[in-house]
């Protein structure tokens, strides 16, 4: 894995790529600082966005980060699905923006139905916590191309409802479509039909995966195997993605 920057003291000069990416806060979102410093450190300007925008404010990526929009009530994700600004992430990720939706960002990406499934109470039906391994399983998106196939990576993993569920019909689509982007690796933390941590779109512009890759950017602030940066490949591959389509 090649990331554009790793050197946090040079990180707001890295903002000269030119690239911007939009992250998005609903109420109750808890991870929008966070993803916003993994795109500051991948070498791009966050540009934070509100969930009554009706605009993206001409960025090039979005991510809808984790949290518990709208204390995830009636369902995970059900509320965030309706927010203004989703409007304008679904008709920008049907255009091929890249869109990255991470644990409760996922919730929100299958329940406005640019990703398919659903996420339902882990089968253990406790919240969990952990630094989890996953297998790469899909280097042609827009988020993971700085990834290598079958690469395993170290992030941490935090969630309630974070169980994949979706009819055999629709897995088989995904696993015959190379839609699977990511596999737990030994624990399956949450029941996940078939270990799926994270598929895509047909298109490989959108994905969504329940562990948290913005928390594993800076060695000394993530799980410590692997040095603790293993989620940066998800901020640079967008990077790169977007600078190489210019």
């Amino acid at each position: 894995m090649t990331a554009v920057i790793t050197d946090p003291t040079t990180a707001e000069a890295s903002a000269e790529s030119g690239v911007s990416i939009g992250v998005v806060t609903f109420p109750g979102t808890l991870d929008d600082r966070d993803a916003a410093r993994a795109v500051r450190l991948a070498g791009a300007q966050p540009v934070n966005l509100w969930h009554a925008d009706s605009t993206l404010a001409g960025v090039d990526a979005v991510i809808l980060p984790g949290g518990f929009s709208y204390g995830d009530y009636l369902r995970c994700g059900a509320i965030a699905g309706f927010a203004p600004i989703m409007e304008s992430v679904v008709s920008a990720a049907n255009a091929g923006m890249p869109v990255l939706g991470i644990c409760n960002g996922f919730q929100i990406l299958c329940e406005s139905h640019l990703l398919p499934g659903a996420l339902i109470r882990n089968d253990h039906q406790h919240f969990i916590c952990r630094d989890q391994e996953l297998v790469v399983e899909n280097t042609t998106t827009a988020w993971t191309g700085d990834y290598a196939q079958g690469q395993t990576i170290r992030i941490p993993l935090k969630n309630g409802e974070g169980g994949f569920v979706a009819t055999d019909e629709v897995l088989d689509e995904l696993e015959g479509s190379g839609r699977v982007v990511f596999r737990y690796q030994g624990l399956n933390p949450n029941g996940s039909l078939r270990n799926i941590a994270g598929i895509t779109n047909e298109a490989g512009n959108v994905v969504g995966l329940m562990p948290h890759p913005e928390h594993a950017v800076e060695a000394g602030f993530g799980p410590e195997d692997g040095g603790g940066i293993d989620g940066q490949g998800f901020f640079s591959s967008a990077v790169r993605t977007l600078v190489n389509g210019r």
